[in-house]
């Protein structure tokens, strides 16, 4: 028990530097995070009672950054409302599909192009298809564009994700290892996924006097209790009819967003996102090996490059059609680029299937790069626009409008 406390203060000490190094520099501090967890681990040096390998631990460590996961899920849910996601219904439904539809497309044509046999085509397909949501909203918050008029269709775009997750994981896994899902099987899950998350949008909608009356606790210790509790119920619920837990907790922040207490839990929850979400991007680099990443990195380029093609254009076309400004749309591509925790289990599910082992370098090479380049892009994506928008002359520059407006008069 010793060890376990002191290898677990030790990767605090390891966060905090990695944070104030990273505060330092006016940068996101995901990516420096995911390195100092993939600098240590298995492989690391043990200096004296210092042990950077975090054997002891490494489980632990895992399980506050899953804790992390529904901390950053929750408060995203907190910061929207249902009624306009139910308005958005339409956008979101036609702007996810053009999301997956090209990301998959692209995830199959480019294994095929490599010459990849039809089992690995579908375990990088997967891999290279689903963005990852807990980057995604950490750098919505750290950005403060929770309040963007993307930030909508981004949000429904990851819930279709988790539905589209929930089919291609049983197909593929079932394909792979053997143990295949019947039709109507398939179809049951896609149902009650589809059907419990309507639940939360009834509730949301119906059940705000309800939960108002419930929640009004005067004690905040009482009242932090109650609402962890049911987070950590409803997440852990979700898990077992087949819904990611992190999406369990974004359903109920938006549930919540709906009540009285919305501002309230946002203010008590903020330092525990802030805290167990770094510990999550912590424990997502100490899972990369970073002595297994060879052999495998131009193929890993390759990915990388489709990938941010593919999600600019899928967000360009989703955002247009939702009826978003091209700088807006610009944003969506650039936001969801990101790749994490989905693309490691897919890349699992092919080494437990007995195929090629290059999928586990490549994976986790490729969300590496994209778990950095990710949160770059996004905050960089102002710049990104105004030199596009030089190039295709989507919008005209409001300044130059103003002076020849001025000039007029």
């Amino acid at each position: 028990m010793d060890h376990l406390v002191f290898e677990v203060g030790t990767a605090l000490v390891l966060v905090a530097l990695a944070a104030l190094i990273a505060n330092r520099l006016n940068f996101s501090i995901i990516p420096f995070l995911i390195l100092v967890g993939m600098i240590v681990g298995p492989h690391a040096p043990q200096f004296g009672v210092i042990n950077l390998k975090f054997i002891h631990s490494a489980e632990l460590i895992h399980f506050l950054g899953r804790i992390g996961i529904l901390f950053l899920l929750f408060y995203l849910g907190l910061e929207f409302s249902t009624s306009k996601l139910i308005r958005s219904g339409k956008s979101i439904l036609v702007g996810g599909s053009i999301y997956i539809g090209i990301n998959l497309t692209i995830g199959l044509l480019y294994p095929i192009l490599l010459g990849f046999p039809i089992k690995e085509t579908l375990i990088i397909a997967g891999i290279i298809t689903v963005s990852s949501s807990a980057i995604v909203a950490k750098v919505l918050v750290d950005l403060r564009r929770t309040g963007n008029a993307e930030t909508e269709l981004i949000l429904g775009i990851i819930m279709f994700e988790d539905i589209f997750l929930a089919v291609y994981l049983s197909a593929v896994s079932g394909f792979v290892l053997g143990k295949a899902q019947s039709l109507i099987g398939t179809l049951l899950s896609i149902a009650l996924s589809l059907g419990y998350m309507l639940l939360f949008f009834i509730i949301a909608r119906k059940a705000a006097p309800i939960l108002n009356k419930l929640l009004k606790i005067k004690s905040d210790e009482v009242f932090i209790i109650v609402i962890f509790a049911t987070l950590f119920f409803i997440a852990g619920f979700s898990e077992t009819i087949h819904v990611a837990e992190a999406i369990g907790a974004l359903l109920l922040g938006l549930v919540f967003s709906e009540t009285d207490q919305a501002e309230r839990m946002e203010h008590l929850v903020i330092p525990f996102r802030n805290f167990f979400g770094a510990i999550f991007f912590f424990s997502f680099g100490l899972s990369i090996d970073p002595t297994k990443l060879g052999g495998a990195l131009w193929m890993t380029l390759g990915a990388v490059l489709v990938t941010i093609i593919g999600n600019f254009v899928a967000g360009l076309v989703a955002g247009k059609f939702a009826g978003l400004s091209y700088k807006s749309s610009t944003n969506i591509g650039l936001t969801i680029v990101s790749r994490g925790e989905f693309s490691i289990i897919m890349a699992n599910l092919g080494i437990a299937g007995g195929l090629m082992p290059i999928l586990q370098p490549f994976s986790a090479l490729y969300v590496l790069i994209l778990a950095i380049l990710g949160p770059i892009l996004t905050k960089e994506s102002k710049r990104i626009f105004q030199i596009l928008n030089s190039l295709f002359k989507w919008q005209k520059d409001t300044s130059t409008i103003g002076r020849q407006t001025k000039s007029r008069r």
